[in-house]
């Protein structure tokens, strides 16, 4: 896929294709979308769960990677051999749903930012905005059928570039930080309901955030050693976890619940403005769209490699592994293309565009992971592994699932 096998994809390349899929624009929607249903108790709690559980699966990813060095693909070799060839296809075509309906959320946000300067693209679901965001999906199907290896190297760029404005906000947030508010907002809303209610739907946010934490696992058959696929694994979670987890936390710290989760998306621009002005929301306006970049690309490569690898082994059909004359699997990213520009469509028709793509992801991602798990806890009790070390697997993967 644009690599040629046996060179090998070095480990800062699998960990920036990692950090660029969880530090997708999506992080810019976190403020709003926690302070919509979960107070500051609420959201630690929420991150707490899901943390666990993502860290349990981040450990699933790298001990397979090692342990079972014949399968390729993650999601779908792994349930594949788990649970047979329908279950198999039945989860790569589940995760390659969500990758592609994941990223029409990035477009959204991207054209609802630029809509406070351009009012035709107001929302980011308009007929001029769905215009503009299919000119971006098509010019990124041209850039990656170029030549996902160029795809891979621009998007290393793009995630240390994204990371920065991350970084300042973080930086004037804490700055700016309200004790006095954070404690008002402890305990939640009138509206976001008990805290056992808030603590899930705190929790269901996060199954989107991180989403892309099994992108090394996906891109196992380029990397140097099957160790770098667990080392990228790890670090870029790690690395993601704090930045995803401190954007909404300080956010609890500036403005009340109640304005916090009425902001126009990107709400990390409202709360930012709420602080240092105008030219805060413009910063992340500007930090929003090169992350749409680095992050499509991203999720692009991952759904055009998990349908390519399912293809290749059997599970789908072959046209969808044939490459071109750059090795990029061409059948694999038009379909994908595809997938997300009708998504577009849809959304755009939809009452809340941005929530129903962003909810449909969550719910299409849970299954793939929950198999991924399952195996794990397969090869543990079934003794398909060397007795050292199973009851810990057993463990790890449990959490998972």
């Amino acid at each position: 896929m644009g690599v040629t096998r046996g060179a090998g994809v070095p480990v800062s390349t699998l960990t920036a294709l990692v950090l660029g899929a969880l530090l997708n624009a999506a992080v810019f929607s976190l403020p709003s979308r926690f302070a919509e249903v979960s107070g500051v108790t609420g959201t630690l709690v929420g991150y707490a769960v899901a943390g666990a559980g993502t860290a349990a699966l981040v450990l699933v990813f790298r001990g397979l990677a090692v342990r079972r060095p014949d399968l390729d693909g993650a999601v779908y070799a792994y349930a594949r051999a788990g649970f047979g060839e329908y279950v198999g296809t039945f989860a790569v075509f589940g995760y390659w749903a969500s990758v592609c309906v994941g990223s029409v959320t990035y477009w959204l946000l991207a054209t609802a930012t630029l809509g406070t300067v351009l009012p035709a693209l107001a929302g980011g679901a308009t007929p001029a905005a769905t215009a503009v965001s299919s000119v971006g999906v098509w010019s990124c199907f041209l850039l990656v059928r170029n030549g996902t290896g160029r795809a891979a190297a621009v998007n290393r760029v793009v995630t240390a570039v994204k990371v920065v404005p991350i970084v300042v906000f973080l930086v004037l947030a804490a700055v700016s930080f309200q004790p006095d508010v954070f404690t008002d907002n402890l305990g939640g809303a009138d509206y976001t309901g008990t805290m056992p209610h808030q603590v899930r739907s705190a929790t269901s946010v996060l199954v989107f955030v991180f989403l892309g934490v099994e992108a090394a696992a996906v891109f196992s058959r380029h990397a140097r050693r099957r160790t770098d696929i667990g080392r990228a694994t790890v670090l870029g979670f790690l690395a993601g976890f704090v930045l995803l987890a401190a954007v909404p936390i300080l956010s609890y710290g500036l403005l009340s619940m109640n304005r916090i989760a009425t902001l126009r998306q990107p709400s990390m621009g409202g709360v930012l403005e709420s602080a240092v002005g105008r030219w805060g929301a413009a910063f992340v306006g500007v930090a929003l769209v090169l992350a749409v970049l680095g992050a499509y690309l991203a999720w692009t490569l991952l759904a055009t490699e998990v349908l390519s690898v399912a293809a290749d082994r059997g599970g789908l059909p072959r046209v969808l592994c044939r490459t071109n004359a750059a090795g990029t699997p061409t059948g694999a990213l038009l379909a994908t293309t595809v997938l997300v520009q009708g998504m577009l469509v849809v959304t755009a028709v939809s009452g809340d565009a941005f929530s129903a793509a962003f909810d449909l992801t969550s719910a299409l991602t849970l299954v793939p992971f929950l198999l991924v798990a399952g195996f794990a806890v397969r090869l543990a009790v079934t003794g398909a592994e060397p007795a050292r070390g199973r009851l810990r697997d057993g463990v790890v993967g449990a959490l998972a699932a």
